[in-house]
């Protein structure tokens, strides 16, 4: 691929450089392969996506540099942010008042990853510095994902719903361990004290509350003088969500965190219904559709061997076995039926551009340890991207709870044309 981009660029020189012609067409491709799988085979977009973005990164496509930085970076972080304030949107909390099992499932199944996947990662002699960090990357399941597989399956119900608040709160607790333990990558191994260690989740923590609180007063007052659907509206929610990831990053919180918070108490200050307008549902789908495209274009540029192959499997393995156990430890009294916190369980598979932000945060702190971080991480995220993505649907779809029947649209000899619902 790097000799045909090599020949490409001495006759074309396009105004806006030569990437982004490039990125274009691999996002116009990924479209179509996300569409055309969807239709014949019924699985979601996200799939299609990724495997186009997956073969890009193995053919050798470097449109993306790693470790991410400049307007990469900035545009992951910012397509995380605004998944995550939509899914922290969507969470009341005073639901967990009246069914407190709810966070006891999610406490569970994330204590639970981290322990299934740490004590994995060091059976196969892999050191504390690095299956530490592993393992805290593990507990972060995918709202991103989930909620494209939900969009496509028009799956409605209990299970979506648990699942979706389960898999936010994971990545609420990844985000703040995660971007706290990064910070302490420089201090020597062994050298730590319950003061030092709790200092940086604090400091992650209040910053991006901090942060979080002023997005969501200034969305407050916006909300009532323009009205939720209005193009304006859209416009003003999607810049506020900008600069606030780029000001959370820069004094040291965490951008996707402080999204996510704010999504979170907008609803308690704002807590009647309110849908996204369309113009900011189709920005999100575009911002979406790259953010998964360039987590699978990196990830599949990972040094792929066999001793990392093992070390990936065991962690996907320990990972859902985990998540399932969890919230079948938390299922006493929540509300949901055995086979339901199954099928919970197998929708909180995915990951995605979560865990690459945070991997990608741990080699900007560690240059030795982040890159054997990165080494399990990359693959295993690419894995989980694809393969994440069909368990959430199978999942929904034994679950019952899609209106969409899992058939190929066909087209037959007497039919007319076939129009996409």
């Amino acid at each position: 691929m790097n000799e045909i981009l090599a020949i490409w660029a001495e006759w074309i020189k396009p105004s806006a450089g030569l990437p982004t012609v490039q990125w274009s067409i691999l996002l116009a491709v990924a479209a179509a392969a996300g569409h055309l799988l969807n239709r014949y085979t019924g699985m979601p977009k996200v799939v299609g996506y990724s495997l186009v973005g997956g073969f890009a990164g193995l053919a050798g496509f470097n449109g993306a540099v790693w470790p991410l930085q400049g307007t990469g970076l900035f545009l992951l972080e910012l397509g995380v942010a605004v998944v995550l304030f939509e899914a922290g949107g969507r969470i009341p909390l005073r639901w967990f008042r009246h069914n407190p099992m709810v966070l006891v499932q999610s406490l569970a199944e994330s204590s639970l990853t981290f322990i299934f996947v740490y004590w994995a990662l060091s059976a196969m002699s892999v050191r504390e510095a690095v299956a530490e960090p592993l393992a805290l990357l593990a507990m972060a399941a995918s709202p991103a994902v989930l909620s494209r597989v939900a969009i496509d399956t028009r799956a409605a119900g209990p299970v979506t719903e648990r699942a979706m608040v389960l898999s936010t709160l994971s990545t609420l607790y990844a985000l703040t361990l995660c971007s706290a333990r990064a910070g302490m990558m420089h201090r020597p191994e062994g050298v730590t004290s319950l003061l030092g260690s709790l200092y940086p989740v604090l400091v992650v923590l209040g910053l991006s509350v901090v942060v979080g609180a002023v997005l969501a007063l200034t969305l407050r007052i916006a909300l009532r003088v323009m009205s939720p659907t209005s193009e304006n509206t859209a416009i003003l929610l999607l810049a506020l969500i900008a600069a606030g990831a780029a000001l959370a990053a820069h004094f040291g919180g965490s951008a996707p965190l402080a999204a996510l918070l704010g999504g979170m108490l907008l609803k308690q200050l704002n807590p009647r219904p309110w849908s996204w307008p369309r113009q900011m549902g189709t920005a999100s789908s575009m911002l979406t559709m790259l953010m998964f495209v360039l987590v699978s274009v990196v990830a599949a540029q990972a040094d792929w061997s066999g001793p990392v192959a093992g070390l990936v499997i065991a962690l996907v393995i320990a990972r859902v076995a985990a998540k399932i156990t969890g919230v079948a430890i938390g299922n006493v009294g929540s509300g949901a039926s055995w086979k339901q916190a199954l099928w919970v369980g197998c929708a909180m598979s995915p990951m995605s551009s979560v865990a690459l932000l945070l991997v990608s945060q741990f080699v900007s702190a560690s240059g030795s340890l982040g890159r054997q971080i990165a080494g399990v991480a990359l693959p295993a995220i690419l894995l989980m991207e694809v393969l994440g993505a069909v368990l959430a649907t199978v999942a929904i779809y034994r679950a019952g709870e899609s209106s969409k029947p899992w058939a190929p649209l066909t087209r037959g000899p007497s039919s007319g044309p076939v129009h996409e619902p």
